[in-house]
C-alpha cells in the first residue's frame, strides 16, 4: 500500500473502541490503538502511517484528533516525523528491553493459621469511625493544612498525643516535645541519627530483641552491643561492659519477644546509669496498651524526661497500614532530632488530623477497651489449649501484649518444627530469629493478635503434630 493511501481497513486495524465514547477522549483512544498496533507488530518498523488529513477522513474524526495522537507517539518514541516525509514507525522489539521470563519458585502452602507475632486483629479495625474521622477532617481542614506539612507533625496531633500520653501512659510531656513520625522504626532511626550527631557511637540493645531496631541503629552508624534479658527485664549491670555504649533501647512495659516487664528497681537503676554516663534510654512502648491482669504500667520517660526518649505508634493498636507514630524527645535534643532525617516526609497531614479526631472524640479509648477484652479472652484460649496439648512446654510473657513465649523441652529442633508447621499451613516463629547469636534454649514466639478464637484449637493441634513428627 502506498504511503499516502488509506482505506477503511485502518479502522479495523486500529481497533478503536467506540462502544463507550464518553469514557475516554477520542484522541486518547486513537493513541492507545496505534500504540497497541505497533507493539503487537501489526504496524512493522519503518512502516508509514497515513497523513493526518487522510486518516481523519477515513475514521470520521477531526484532523486534530489524529495530529494529537501522532504527536504523543512521536514523544514516546513509537513514531518518527520528518518534514517533507511520511511519519513512520520507529519502535521495534529489538529496541525494547528484553522481558525476562519469570522462573516459578517452589509452591508455598497457603497459611491456614497465623501464630506469628507482630499484628493486631485486622478484622476489628474500626473502619466506620476511621472513615468518619477522615471525612470530617477532609471537609473541615483549613487552607494552610493542605500546604507543605510541618516536619515535626501537625500541631493539633502533637497536642492530642501529648495529652493522651500524659493521661494514659503517665508521660511527662508537652506538645512541643512530641514529634510525629511514620512508625516506631522511623522514630528509632531518627533517634539513632540524633544520638550519632551528639557524639554517641555505641548503643546497647536487648538480646533477644527486635531485628529492625538493630538495623536502624546500624544504618545510623552506631555500634551495636547486645545485652541479656531475664525475668526482670534488661540486665542493667551488663551495660558497664558494653565498651562505652551511652544509649540503650528497652521495652520496659513488655519486652519483645520475651514479654518480661522491667522491674521497678531496674527502672531506677537504668535511669541512674544514663545520668552517670551522660547517656540516654530509648523506651519502645510498642504494645503497652494491652495489659490484662493489672493496670498498665506508666512509662519510664516520666522518671527523667531529660534522659529518656519515648517511641510509640498505632501499628499494634489500629493497623500498621496507617503509618502513624510518635517520638517524645528530651528538650535538649529536639532540634537535632527534628533534622535527623531531613529527607523523610512526615505522614500525610489528613491522616494526622484523622488520628487526632479519632483520639479527641474518645473513639481510640473505646477501641482499646474492646480490644483488651477480646485479646484477654484470646490469650486465655491459647494458654488453655497449650496446657492441654503441649503440657511439656512452658508458657511465659502472658501479662501483656499480643504474643506469648512457649519454651520447649531441651533438644527440640525448633527450626524443624517451624518448617513442618509451615508445610501444614501453620505459621510459627522461632525465638532464635530474634537472638543476636541465633542460638539458645528452644522456644517459639506465638502471636495471637491476628487469629480468631475459633482458629486457636486447630492451630495448636497442628503445632502438636509438628512437635510429634
Amino acid at each position: 500500500m502506498p504511503d499516502s493511501q488509506t482505506n477503511s481497513a485502518w479502522a479495523t486495524l486500529l481497533e478503536i473502541d467506540s462502544t463507550d465514547p464518553g469514557r475516554r477522549p477520542l484522541h486518547d483512544r486513537l493513541t492507545r490503538a496505534l500504540r497497541a498496533a505497533i507493539r503487537d507488530g501489526r504496524l512493522a518498523t519503518g512502516a508509514a502511517v497515513p497523513p493526518s488529513r487522510t486518516l481523519a477522513e477515513d475514521l470520521g474524526c477531526s484532523r486534530w484528533v489524529v495530529t494529537e495522537a501522532y504527536a504523543q507517539l512521536v514523544a514516546e518514541g513509537y513514531l518518527t516525523a520528518r518534514v517533507g516525509s511520511a511519519t513512520r514507525v520507529s519502535w521495534s522489539p529489538q529496541t525494547a528491553p528484553a522481558r525476562r521470563r519469570a522462573v516459578p519458585g517452589p509452591a508455598q502452602p497457603p497459611v491456614r493459621y497465623d501464630l506469628a507475632p507482630g499484628l493486631p486483629d485486622l478484622r476489628a479495625f474500626p473502619r466506620r469511625r476511621w472513615t468518619e474521622a477522615v471525612h470530617s477532617v477532609t471537609g473541615s481542614a483549613a487552607r494552610y493544612d493542605l500546604g507543605p506539612p510541618d516536619p515535626a507533625g501537625h500541631p493539633r496531633l502533637r497536642g492530642t498525643l501529648a495529652e493522651y500520653l500524659r493521661r494514659s501512659r503517665g508521660a511527662d510531656t508537652q506538645p512541643g516535645s512530641v514529634l510525629v513520625c511514620a512508625g516506631i522504626t522511623d522514630g528509632l532511626f531518627r533517634i539513632c541519627r540524633a544520638l550519632r550527631a551528639e557524639g554517641v557511637t555505641g548503643i546497647a540493645v536487648e538480646d533477644p530483641g527486635w531485628g529492625r531496631l538493630r538495623d536502624a541503629a546500624t544504618s545510623a552508624g552506631l555500634r551495636i552491643q547486645p545485652v541479656g534479658v531475664d525475668q526482670d527485664g534488661v540486665r542493667v549491670t551488663e551495660l558497664d561492659r558494653t565498651g562505652g555504649a551511652r544509649a540503650v533501647v528497652v521495652g520496659a512495659a513488655h519486652q519483645f519477644p520475651t514479654g518480661a516487664v522491667l522491674s521497678p528497681d531496674r527502672r531506677a537503676e537504668l535511669v541512674r546509669w544514663a545520668r552517670t554516663v551522660d547517656g540516654y534510654v530509648v523506651e519502645d512502648d510498642y504494645d503497652a496498651e494491652f495489659r490484662y491482669d493489672r493496670r498498665p504500667i506508666a512509662v519510664m520517660q516520666g522518671l527523667d524526661p531529660r534522659r529518656v526518649f519515648l517511641v510509640g505508634s498505632v501499628s499494634k493498636t489500629l493497623s500498621p497500614a496507617l503509618g502513624l507514630g510518635w517520638t517524645v524527645a528530651p528538650p535538649a535534643l529536639l532540634s537535632v532530632l527534628g533534622s535527623a532525617n531531613a529527607v523523610a516526609a512526615p505522614p500525610p497531614v489528613l491522616d494526622q488530623l484523622a488520628l487526632a479526631t479519632f483520639v479527641d472524640r474518645g473513639w481510640y479509648d473505646t477501641h482499646l477497651r474492646a480490644a483488651r477484652r477480646r485479646f484477654r479472652t484470646r490469650r486465655d484460649v491459647l494458654v488453655r489449649e497449650l496446657a492441654a496439648r503441649v503440657p511439656d512446654g512452658e508458657v511465659a510473657g502472658t501479662a501483656a501484649g499480643l504474643h506469648i513465649l512457649l519454651h520447649l523441652p531441651a533438644g527440640t529442633d525448633t527450626a524443624t518444627v517451624v518448617g513442618r508447621a509451615a508445610a501444614a499451613g501453620l505459621r510459627l516463629v522461632d525465638l532464635d530469629a530474634y537472638r543476636a547469636e541465633r542460638a539458645g534454649p528452644p522456644a517459639l514466639v506465638l502471636g495471637y493478635g491476628n487469629i480468631t478464637d475459633a482458629e486457636i484449637p486447630p492451630a495448636v493441634a497442628l503445632l502438636r503434630a509438628a512437635l510429634d513428627r
